[in-house]
């Protein structure tokens, strides 16, 4: 589940149902991951590479429109440029370059 994205409330999010999928089997060294911020599902490749790095390839979206796509406009252009990963207990951060980041906590914690 998303918790931290900058411009968003933790309120947002949860209304949203926010969420991030990376339970995929690992297939030479990437995983098929999925996500949902309240409107279209997305799809795209995770690597996560030695000494924190990660890359996530460009992904694809169903494409309906929604009443609101603030978050999933969002979400869509930061992904892609996340290039560092940290995990610390329940929770993933991922970090752009310029320190932006969004978090996430697996699902059955809060």
């Amino acid at each position: 589940m998303l918790v931290s994205l900058d411009g968003f409330s933790k309120d947002q999010l949860i209304a949203n149902k926010a969420e991030m999928n990376l339970t995929a089997k690992m297939v030479d060294g990437k995983i098929q991951g999925s996500s949902y911020m309240g409107c279209n599902r997305m799809s795209f490749i995770t690597e996560f590479k030695k000494g924190g790095k990660v890359k996530i390839s460009k992904g694809v979206s169903t494409m309906k429109a929604c009443q609101d796509m603030n978050l999933e406009t969002s979400f869509q252009k930061k992904i892609e440029k996340m290039t560092k990963y940290s995990v610390e207990g329940h929770f993933l951060t991922l970090t752009d370059n310029n320190g932006n980041s969004m978090k996430f906590v697996a699902a059955d914690w809060d």
